[in-house]
């Protein structure tokens, strides 16, 4: 048992304990906190949970915790001074609150279905609920009606009245059937803190509700005996506690269930209470403490876990006995019941316990001992004050339970005392199980967490994990497993229940891995090679199949290859397998060996079950792995494969000697000898072999005995001089004399004798252009020369170039310790080779010192010194005593001596202060122009004076000349040195939901630095720089991060499962950590200080590091050389390699070389700019390759040109075929193009051939496109009667037409004054401009509105065009002032604005006459030109792609072959009777008679046609026989389950054949349009067959493959062929005839002219934008404004590309034009320029005209207003904008009062007069109907 609240769950082997656990769980959400009080159940058919809640009892679903039913038990009014009311004699005189309801017992009662429900209301009134539904009443108690029973008020105070009063209860059975309630609870009554003692001394429980009772609780038998005492006639069913002894015992209870006795043979069922006594205030020696109180339930012969047999009296065996937790000093005294700061976890045997009962019985009647066990006097059913001495033999069953004739109840004086197990902070619920031998103890926390301990058989700690449930909610005590599932436990936080799996072991990938995890309810699954709980395993149950962690990681399953090394060379070879670890019997499964690749041997089972042996054949020869190109074997993994499922792996390996010469050929004979393998060395054959039998003198030798170079030192070679080198060789057996090759490519002779030779290179001449190079030495046998002999250590000769490297004299003379014969030349300053004989060195000039630092130190020395310069010896040895300052000497350090350039040495102790210079004394003396200065360092303050002992703290010196010397360190005391880790390295957070967060920081605890600021990049990404950290040891213990989101710390809600966690640590554990390295270390290649560089050459840099454990990624470097970047190229873990490809110049000749990471930047090297004589070395030497190369590529270039030229030749003749066919395609085309059209245009009636629209339509189709808002009416032109066949059309009705403003007649007086009185404002330029300009401040007044009030506008004033103009011009000059301060080129680009659409309809109203005389007619034939040359080639009935076309997106990418066909055709329509058509084979015959009513309607307008689906047509094949020809029929072709459309080809019908077309009978119509769409609907429908697939792609196979672009040349076609129609509409727009361009025209460009003068806009660009207005465009893609025919979606794509032509031919910006380019731009690229001509000579011709007056313009104006004077509906216009006005009403009224000129006349009073008249309520009603 457990010092925990809410002990005790798991009870099983001897045990009581309290525990809790893990992952993958359910949740569920209860809007309000649950109370205490909670209880779990199982039905007999389904799992369910019922949970209580203040005021509700939900039922939830046992897996998903989905929610069922629920209960209403509260509110409910109630007072605690007053009976229940179910107390029929009840009454009070308090006044009773809504009280919320506290469920207390919810104990379900499955053998009589209902479930026990006691609250805290009423109280502490019980319900019996039905079990199936908890929202129903199963027993309703007390009855009423006629079925009432006398109650008192014992039978209802059952529970504890008081929210934070405990209860426990539990359900007991008898063993005839009779069920008992035994229920315990805290005292509320008067004198207790519960009891409201303020409000009255009345106590309704009274001494009627007993701490402990036993009710009766059958609800199917007498209801007057439900929730009694009297189950026998005693009182001693009750334990009541005397009421003046209430206040020194007070109980709290915790936990009550049942448990069998441990003692044998008899296992008796027991009742248990955990309760705690409280202490009693002021009195320390009753301190509070916890108990345990234990009732007998019957004779175990006739018992059960959940019940009993005959009642046991419950005072006569009641015994209680104390707990303690711990030692005196350290105790934890009480059963958690709040949260304390401090908790324990402690296992108490229930064996000790039954023991230390039967021992105190005994110790009370048989031999009494003090102070040992006492009867409880303080209960009322106590039998007597102390226990007495009898002399009789207690039976087993009165030690166990007690007896009536003994005294009882008794208390054990002495507690039972244990040790804790688990500490921690504030622990609140504990569950307990026994798996597989262990113990796992499940805890839960204040702050919602959930621990998990397992527990070996001896109680010790063996591992912890934890998770969190809820976050910041404490986990509520009862906490139990799934009564159905007991792998799953479920527990409850303030708001949620959860469902929680006890072990997530699918998380560990190994067996080493699950069972060191220590998680007693994971194991090895070893035939599914998974971590698993046991019952997840399949065959579980049998032997080694799952392995429990009790054996440790030793039973993980293993194989070992007994021979585990195979030669590749070895005969039916075979593995024999040692089966280790847990592996069940593996006899009679199908077992084999798997080598990867889908390769499977067979394999059987051999040995004992203890011990198995499996055989396997290996893998088949040809299917060995290739061996690496440098090794000489190759490891195999070879997998048990046991039922299709690989289980173990080992691996072993196939090895070949014959690979090792070929792999180390320097070294063959010893290699093969020291390899692993058992490898034989072949002398004959020189090479290694794996056994003797390969070859016949193959000898047993050591690798000692193999003939090999000795190696020796060699004397360096200068460069390019010849020497012979003699060389020696052991153990030789080859001739006295042999000739060899050397590998420095000279001959030689060996001369020796048997075991010992010597070889001779003749005349070797090296050659390098470095200070040195060594050049490796070995040797190959002449006559075979891929055989050399043996050189295990690479003998090398070192060469020597006394030019390169050196120079000064120091550093030339200096080479002599190397062995280099070098002589300087002080004559031409530089190194050379020492003649002939040699000559005696020369003396070198004094040292010369450049620079001294630093330069100053301190008086104590030690500074390192450091000084650069030349000269400076030539070795070391001659600057050791040479360096002082002044008199101070400075040792040199040899590790940091550079020759002749630099000397690091340590500064001496000075007596006192001064300055001096550094002298260099190297036979002759060298002195600095710098003098070094020994200074006193002064310190004034150390700020703070104190800190921890752990460090950490940042101190901050204050002083003068602390920066002396070159490095500094301070130390406090004797203490560690402060350190500094540079930090800055980014580091990157991933997640989800960043992009809500405003600022984001970083701290890592312990570093003493302040928090990092972070970059939020993306919702799911934040980098953040690493601090620097203090005082840290590098490479210790990663520090924990913590991450601050909004200057609050983040917290894991759900804690990754199985995370380590001590028990002593904060409840706050961060699940992030950084690692604290030292700072990288680097140096380059040859770690020298000084680089030499060249400018102009490129530069590469070889950086060397030193390995450390920081991970670095190669975008992390970044080397500076100066300020340049030098960019990174090759990164590994050792070497960086970084170039700089521009030159490096700089003002200073030495420039430092820095590399940075994060925060960390060090200085590496410093770089020095210089020549030399090896620039002009290379530059000779690159200068002849170049000129060998450019040789080589004229050459090469010479025979590619003469290829390409052939090539050329070949393409052009190919491209002139190609437009040969083009231009050919083009002629034809054009031909009959011409002739058609010349046709057509003899037809055409000049005053009726072309269908010019009315001037209304034209205006409201050009003003209204898409019908706006107010007129979704589509628009029907009016008809001309063609015959009675035809029928009559419906008239076109637009609401601007003239027509009757159709209002009632009781509102016309009102709203024609309104109308009126609006018209005359707007009449108002004053108030007609601030309307507009109000409106269009409104951000809702959108684009279609401004163009909408503009149309209206233009309606509204047509009859006063004179005055719409000049209105149209002061709002353009607002507009050109608005633009002109920002961008004017951008004005009129779009018809964004009011002003910009009135233009707009301006332009339509003056052009309309210009239309109809001179651009309508090549406008009319282009169109039909374009429909002409559409239809003479195949056109797609349902895509509409055609042959012809001039858009790319229209063109049909397809070789189809169409014949056309001549076909006479006669109707009686349209004027005439029989044509001759022409159509193709390959038309529909909805496209055929399209053609036909082309054909007969030319001269008739397009509105006045019959449609398609009116007419019929037949063809009369012979002169008895006729056909009606459809698109589809019982004909029709089905392909792929579809009907393909008929076409003239399908019905073969011949050339000249006769056809007749007529009108369709309507009735026929229908039904025959109703069966095509049933029929169409059907064979839309696909087979689901795959075969239709197959037949398809079978037929596509055999047709011709054609690239699609090939078809391109069809637009080249189409465009030359309409060229001329083309040209002749643009000259036509662009021209002038007669000297008179259009009026309009000329008077707005003057007006644009006249404004960009007065604003000083003098670019040309911007007054050619200006005037290229979108009129023409506009009508150039909407012939349908112009006339009355059918623009199809074919011919609109084709005028899109001309409108973009003339676009781009009035644009001035270039075309950038490629083959990526759209081809509507490509199209028309070549005439475009000569385009723009036209159009700038058109403006120039228009600016060079006399400017036109303003009468001559009113006139025409006033002309075009009386010409159409009354075709528009005016009123209705009027209205419309009304509806505007009234919208943004108290906006216009702003505007109008804040202009003086409106205000001054009170417009806006005649505004509002017009909003009066026209909102008038009759107005109002008639607006609404």
């Amino acid at each position: 048992m457990c010092g925990l609240r809410g002990a005790a769950r798991g009870l099983r082997g001897g045990l009581f304990r309290l525990a809790v656990l893990l992952r993958s769980w359910e949740k569920r959400f209860f809007p309000r906190p649950f109370p205490p009080g909670l209880s779990c159940s199982k039905t007999p058919r389904r799992q369910r949970r019922e949970g209580g809640q203040s005021g509700a009892a939900p039922q939830l679903s046992g897996g998903d915790l989905a929610l069922e039913a629920e209960a209403a038990v509260g509110p409910v009014l109630d007072s605690p001074l007053c009976h229940a009311p179910q107390l029929p004699q009840a009454s009070c005189e308090h006044p009773r609150v809504l009280t919320n309801n506290y469920n207390k017992i919810l104990q379900p009662d499955p053998e009589q279905g209902v479930l026990v429900v006691c609250g805290s209301i009423y109280q502490g009134l019980c319900q019996l609920r039905s079990m199936a539904n908890i929202s129903a009443v199963a027993v309703r108690f007390p009855p009423g009606g006629s079925d009432s029973v006398s109650v008192v008020p014992s039978m209802l105070n059952v529970a504890a009245n008081h929210p934070n009063a405990s209860t426990v209860g539990l359900v007991l059975r008898r063993g005839g059937g009779g069920a008992r309630l035994l229920v315990a609870a805290t005292y509320t009554g008067f004198g207790s803190p519960f009891f409201p003692r303020n409000r009255s001394l009345e106590d309704h429980r009274f001494e009627n509700t007993p701490e402990i009772a036993i009710r009766a609780l059958n609800a199917r038998g007498d209801l007057a005996k439900l929730f009694t005492f009297d189950i026998n006639p005693s009182d001693d069913n009750i334990l009541k506690i005397k009421q003046g002894d209430k206040a020194r015992h007070k109980l709290s209870f915790v936990r009550a269930f049942l448990q069998h006795g441990a003692a044998p043979p008899a296992r008796r069922p027991y009742a248990y209470l955990a309760l705690n006594s409280e202490a009693n205030a002021g009195d320390k020696e009753s301190p509070a403490h916890s108990l345990l109180a234990r009732i007998c339930l019957g004779e175990p012969a006739e018992a059960t876990l959940n019940g009993s047999g005959e009642t046991k009296k419950l005072t006569e065996s009641y015994i209680q006995l104390g707990l303690r937790c711990g030692g005196a000093a350290d105790a934890f005294t009480r059963l958690v019941s709040v949260f304390p700061a401090r908790s324990a976890l402690c296992v108490f045997r229930f064996a000790e316990i039954e023991e230390t009962i039967r021992a105190a019985r005994n110790s009370c009647f048989v031999s009494p001992a003090a102070g040992m066990v006492t009867v409880l006097d303080s209960v009322v059913q106590g039998t007597g004050p102390a226990c007495e001495k009898r002399n009789i033999q207690l039976q087993p069953e009165q030690l166990d339970c007690g007896a009536a004739h003994l005294q009882h109840p008794l208390a054990i004086v002495k507690p039972v005392t244990a040790s804790p197990i688990f500490t921690y902070s504030r622990l609140t619920a504990v569950a307990v199980a026994s798996v597989n031998n262990y113990t796992v103890a499940f805890l839960g926390t204040a702050s919602g967490g959930l621990l998990k301990i397992n527990l070996d058989s001896t109680m010790k700690v063996i591992s912890r994990r934890s998770i969190s449930v809820a976050y910041g909610e404490p986990v509520h005590p009862i906490m139990q497993f799934d009564p159905s599932d007991s792998t799953y436990l479920y527990l409850m936080t303030s708001y949620q229940m959860t469902r929680v799996k006890v072990a997530a072991c699918s998380q560990y990938q190994t067996c080493r891995e699950c069972l060191a995890a220590a998680d007693a309810y994971c194991g090895w699954c070893t035939m599914e090679t998974r971590c698993s709980l046991q019952h997840e395993c399949a065959n579980f149950t049998g032997t080694n199949f799952w392995a429990s962690v009790s054996g440790g990681v030793q039973q993980c399953p293993s194989m070992t290859i007994l021979e585990p090394e195979i030669n590749i060379d070895k005969e039916n070879p075979a593995l024999i397998i040692q089966i280790n670890g847990t592996i069940p019997n593996l006899n009679g499964t199908n077992i084999s060996c798997d080598y990867g690749n889908n390769i499977h041997t067979v394999a059987r089972v051999a040995g004992d079950y203890v011990n198995q042996f499996i055989y396997c054949s290996l893998l088949p020869h040809e299917k060995y792995p290739a061996f690496p190109d440098d090794q000489d074997h190759v490891v195999v993994e070879a997998s048990l494969r046991v039922n299709n499922k690989n289980i173990i792996q080992a691996n072993f390996t196939i090895y070949d000697c014959k690979r090792i010469g070929s792999i180390y050929p320097q070294r063959a004979c010893t290699s093969c000898l020291s390899a692993r393998w058992k490898c034989h060395w072949c002398p004959s054959a020189y090479s290694c072999v794996s056994n003797h039998s390969q070859c016949e003198d193959a000898l047993q030798m050591e690798k000692i005995d193999c003939p090999r170079i000795v190696p020796a030192p060699l004397e360096p070679m200068p460069t390019g001089v010849s020497r012979n080198i003699m060389i020696s060789v052991a153990n030789a057996t080859f001739p006295k004399v042999i000739e060899f090759l050397g590998a420095l490519g000279r001959f030689g002779q060996a001369f020796g004798g048997n075991k010992t030779a010597f070889c001779v290179c003749f005349f070797v001449q090296l050659h390098t252009s470095e200070k040195s190079h060594r050049f490796p030495v070995n040797l190959q046998l002449k006559d075979k020369p891929d055989r050399f002999i043996d050189s295990p250590e690479m003998m090398t000769v070192e060469v020597y170039n006394c030019a390169t490297g050196s120079a000064d004299c120091s550093q030339c003379l200096g080479r002599e310790d190397l062995g280099h014969r070098c002589l300087w030349s002080e004559g031409s300053s530089s190194c050379r080779l020492q003649p002939e004989p040699p000559q005696l060195p020369g003396a070198c000039p004094p040292p010369e010192i450049r620079k001294i630092e630093p330069l100053r130190g301190p008086l104590e020395g030690g500074t390192l010194l450091t000084i650069r310069g030349r000269n400076l010896g030539r070795r070391f040895s001659d600057v050791v005593g040479a360096v002082r300052v002044g008199a101070v000497p400075c040792t040199p350090l040899p590790h940091r001596y550079s020759v002749s350039e630099t000397v690091v040495c340590q500064t001496g102790e000075a007596p006192e202060a001064f300055s001096d210079v550094v002298t260099v004394n190297v036979s002759r003396e060298g002195r600095s122009r710098e003098r070094y200065s020994y200074v006193l360092p002064v310190v004034q303050s150390i700020s703070p004076p104190n800190g921890p002992k752990a460090g950490g703290t940042r101190v901050t010196i204050r002083g003068s000349r602390l920066d002396v010397g070159s490095e500094l360190r301070v130390l406090i005391n004797s203490s560690k040195q402060c350190t500094d880790l540079s930090g800055g390295r980014i580091i990157t957070l991933e997640g989800r939901g960043f992009g809500l967060v405003q600022n984001v920081s970083m701290a890592v605890r312990g570093i003493g630095r302040e928090h990092t600021r972070c970059q939020v990049h993306t919702d799911t990404a934040i980098t953040c720089p690493s601090p620097a950290a203090s005082n840290v040891t590098a490479g210790a213990k990663p520090a924990p991060v913590d991450f601050y989101l909004n200057g609050r710390l983040y917290t894991d809600e759900r804690s990754a499962l199985d995370e380590e966690l001590n028990p002593e640590e904060a409840l706050h554990v961060s699940k992030f950590s950084l690692g604290y390295y030292a700072d990288p270390q680097f140096s380059t290649a040859k770690k020298e200080k000084w680089i030499k560089h060249h400018p102009g050459e490129p530069l590469t840099l070889v950086i060397h590091k030193e390995p450390d454990s920081l991970g670095l990624e190669s975008n992390e470097y970044q080397v500076k050389i100066g300020l340049i970047s030098c960019e990174i190229q090759i990164v590994s873990d050792k070497v960086i390699h970084c170039s700089i490809n521009e030159s490096l110049s700089s003002s200073e000749r030495q420039l430092p070389v820095t590399i940075q990471v994060g925060k960390f930047n060090y200085t590496i090297a410093m770089l020095h700019l210089g020549g030399g004589e090896t620039a002009i070395i290379v530059s000779i030497v690159i200068c002849s390759i170049l000129l060998v190369l450019s040789v080589v590529a004229l050459f090469v270039f010479c025979t590619k040109s003469r290829r390409a030229e052939r090539y050329w030749q070949k393409t052009l003749l190919q491209m002139e075929e190609m437009e040969s066919q083009i231009r050919e395609e083009i002629r034809k085309g054009f031909a009959e193009l011409q002739t058609d059209m010349t046709d057509l245009t003899k037809e055409l009636n000049r005053s009726q051939g072309i269908p010019f629209l009315e001037y209304k339509h034209f205006v409201t189709r050009t003003f209204f496109p898409k019908c706006s808002s107010l007129y979704e009416e589509c628009y029907i032109l009016p008809s001309q009667q063609l015959s009675s066949q035809l029928g009559s059309h419906v008239q076109e009705t637009h609401p601007l037409l003239v027509g009757e403003w159709k209002i009632p007649e009781n509102c016309r007086p009102n709203m024609e004054e309104g109308i009126s009185l609006f018209s005359t404002l707007l009449n108002n330029k004053h108030f007609l401009i601030v309307f507009v300009h109000a409106l269009e401040q409104q951000k809702d007044f959108a684009v279609r509105d401004r163009c909408n009030l503009a149309s209206l506008l233009t309606i509204a004033l047509h009859g006063k065009l004179e005055y719409y103009t000049s209105i149209m011009k002061d709002l353009l000059v607002d507009l050109i002032d608005a633009s002109a301060s920002k961008n004017p080129k951008l004005m009129l680009r779009r018809t964004e604005s009011v002003v910009e659409k009135m233009l707009t309809n301006w332009m339509s109203i003056c052009m309309y006459s210009y239309l109809r005389e001179t651009v309508g007619e090549p406008f009319f034939l282009l169109i039909c030109a374009i429909k002409q040359q559409i239809n003479k080639g195949s056109i797609d009935a349902i895509t509409g792609k055609a042959r012809y076309t001039l858009n790319e997106e229209w063109l049909l990418r397809e070789n189809i072959e169409a014949k056309p066909r001549n076909l006479n055709v006669s109707f009686q329509g349209c004027g005439m009777d029989s044509l001759s058509v022409r159509a193709m084979d390959t038309d529909t015959l909805s496209q055929v008679k399209e053609k036909i009513l082309e054909a007969f309607c030319k001269n008739v307008p397009y509105s006045q046609w019959p449609r398609v689906e009116d007419v019929d047509l037949e063809w009369f094949a012979t002169s008895t026989d006729s056909y009606i020809l459809r698109d589809l029929d019982d004909t029709s072709v089905v392909e792929d389950g579809r009907k393909k459309l008929n076409t003239l080809a399908h019905y073969k019908i011949p050339e000249g054949a006769s056809l007749a077309m007529s009108l369709t009978d309507k009735k026929d119509t229908t039904l025959r349009q109703s069966a095509l769409t049933m029929c169409f609907i059907w064979t839309q429908v696909l087979p689901t067959d795959e075969s239709v697939e197959h037949k398809k792609s079978h037929r596509q196979s055999h047709r011709k493959k054609v690239l699609p672009e090939i078809y391109l040349t069809r637009l080249l076609s189409t465009k030359g062929t309409l060229q001329k129609f083309l040209d002749d509409l643009f000259k036509a727009i662009l021209s002038i005839r007669d000297d008179k361009p259009p009026v309009a025209v000329k008077y707005f460009f003057d007006f644009l002219e006249e404004q960009a003068e007065k604003r000083g806009i003098t670019d040309p660009d911007t007054l050619h934008i200006w005037k290229t207005n979108r009129f023409w465009v506009n009508i150039l893609k909407n012939p349908q404004f112009v006339f009355d025919i059918d623009k199809t979606d074919h011919i609109d794509a084709c005028l899109s590309v001309i409108a973009q032509a003339f676009i781009d031919a009035c644009s001035l910006s270039d075309l950038q034009l490629g083959k990526d380019s759209p081809t509507n731009k490509l199209l028309y690229a070549k005439e475009i320029p000569e385009y723009r001509k036209i159009v700038q000579r058109y403006y120039k011709q228009i600016h060079d005209m006399p400017p036109l007056s303003e009468q001559e313009m009113n006139a025409h104006l006033a002309e075009e207003s009386r010409k159409y004077r009354n075709e528009f509906n005016t009123n209705v216009a009027m209205a419309e904008i009304y509806k505007y006005a009234k919208r943004y009403r108290s906006q216009i009224v702003a505007a109008l009062d804040a202009n003086p000129t409106t205000k001054r006349t009170q417009l806006q009073h005649k505004f509002e007069q017009v909003i009066a008249l026209m909102e008038d309520n009759i107005y109002e009603s008639c607006s609404e109907a």
